[in-house]
């Protein structure tokens, strides 16, 4: 979820990430670990030589399933360098020119990683004004969360977006999902991959 939380629910991803391979019981329920490394990573559900995913790849990871790319980088998510090469490489342009100098992987990790979760497993997050936010950003607005597109909150919810509600743009204060760190990339020129938004 954008909120950060781990789920089980009944609608479709669109892509998949990894953090590693994550304790589970005979029942597929998840233990308390949430993270076997600092990469993670978001990719697609068919691996580049044809394979699905899956509940449980033969290689040993566990998938956590996204409705989209903004939520997925709401959970502390980036592009993988692998299956989704194109996105990758926007993303590094992106951070470079957000962040200053070239980056590899592991140093974009270790930033991403003390800015989207505690030691805790609670989701980081920060307050902003939503007219200083990026678009395809996730925020939290009357305790729900809601994608920022357009100067619009979008509301997110069982798997759809619903259409835009109406708030005072410019002087909003709300509760801010994406990391910091994603939010410089967002406004650096990155534009993830959304699901479809209601007209507004």
């Amino acid at each position: 979820m954008p909120t950060g939380e781990i789920v089980s629910t009944s609608f479709r991803g669109t892509i998949t990430g990894n953090r590693g391979i994550l304790d589970l019981d005979a029942q597929g329920r998840l233990g308390t670990s949430r993270w076997k490394h600092k990469h993670w990573i978001i990719c697609n559900l068919v691996h580049p030589r044809g394979r699905y995913h899956g509940p449980r790849p033969a290689r040993g990871w566990t998938p956590l399933f996204f409705f989209d790319e903004a939520i997925a980088l709401a959970a502390g998510h980036r592009p993988c360098a692998y299956c989704r090469p194109k996105a990758y490489r926007a993303w590094v342009k992106a951070w470079s020119k957000a962040h200053g100098g070239a980056s590899g992987h592991k140093e974009i990790d270790t930033a991403l990683h003390s800015a989207r979760v505690t030691r805790m497993r609670t989701q980081v997050r920060h307050e902003a004004l939503l007219r200083d936010l990026p678009d395809h950003a996730f925020v939290l607005y009357r305790d729900r969360p809601h994608l920022l597109l357009n100067r619009s909150l979008y509301p997110f919810e069982s798997g759809s977006y619903g259409t835009a509600v109406q708030s005072p743009f410019d002087s909003l204060q709300v509760t801010v999902l994406t990391p910091r760190p994603t939010l410089a990339v967002l406004a650096a020129g990155f534009e993830p991959e959304t699901s479809s938004i209601p007209d507004s």
